[in-house]
């Protein structure tokens, strides 16, 4: 009877600390995208009557449609390119037992342990010693480095889960390994390799700490661009270009969603 009771209390409790989880994670978002379409010039909430100025402003913007241009440009670049190095080195990681496999695979993740800021101070000093500095292929091999781990780890955990009988069926009937990776692994790993572009590509399109050392000159990314924007002044038009923000983050996690299924995106 007192088990019952105390299981009663602590569901409730969970239910309660759940929701106030999601609320948290949910309510800025709320609020940043109700005032983005407030008709007044300062940003207030709950907003002062209802415009869609702000959103036209951001459409008249140069300076952010070339920056919002940008960051999906890099974003998508990034995540192609993260994908092709992640799913090779996942594979060689997950399939072969070679020496400094561990550190290899410490290595491929060792960005997710540094600091942003020492990561793009080091990057930074790097492409200067290189040549990149300043350059769209410096800023695009940084937001490379920063998606890598995340590719990595997502198809190392789908490889793990893989049914590798499936694989060994295909080469029993002298199947090559080419004929293997291109009819049985890959399609079966389209779930993991969504759910790995889409982390890289929110990843890469919402970084802020290394796109500051490494966007300079021409290349400023759309979160920069926010953050110098902020830095001036605070009116509604930031609220608009979050809220845009937002929207395409959404949309990339519902149309990976649509396409291989809810369990393979959490």
């Amino acid at each position: 009877m007192f088990g019952d009771a105390v299981g009663r209390i602590m569901a409730a409790v969970g239910k309660l600390v759940r929701a106030l989880v999601y609320l948290a994670l949910i309510l800025p978002a709320v609020i940043v995208v109700a005032t983005s379409f407030t008709s007044g010039d300062a940003m207030r909430f709950p907003p002062t009557g209802f415009s869609l100025r702000w959103y036209y402003a951001f459409w008249e913007s140069s300076l952010f449609i070339d920056s919002l241009t940008l960051s999906l440009k890099v974003a998508a670049l990034a995540t192609v390119l993260s994908l092709l190095f992640g799913f090779a080195a996942a594979f060689a990681i997950e399939r072969h037992d070679f020496s400094g496999r561990e550190l290899m695979r410490g290595f491929m993740l060792s960005p997710l342990l540094i600091p942003a800021v020492v990561l793009g101070l080091g990057l930074m000093q790097l492409q200067v010693w290189i040549g990149l500095s300043q350059t769209f292929l410096g800023l695009l091999i940084g937001h490379v480095v920063v998606t890598l781990p995340y590719v990595v780890r997502t198809l190392s955990a789908g490889m793990v889960l893989f049914d590798r009988n499936l694989e060994q069926a295909a080469m029993s009937l002298r199947a090559t390994p080419a004929t293997v990776l291109r009819t049985v692994t890959i399609p079966l790993l389209v779930p993991a390799i969504i759910s790995a572009g889409v982390f890289a590509f929110v990843t890469s399109f919402g970084n802020v700490s290394l796109s500051v050392f490494l966007g300079a000159g021409g290349n400023v990314t759309l979160p920069v661009q926010v953050l110098a924007y902020v830095e001036q002044t605070v009116d509604p038009l930031v609220a608009a270009v979050s809220s845009v923000v937002i929207v395409f983050t959404l949309v990339a996690i519902l149309i990976a969603d649509r396409i291989s299924g809810p369990k393979s995106i959490i």
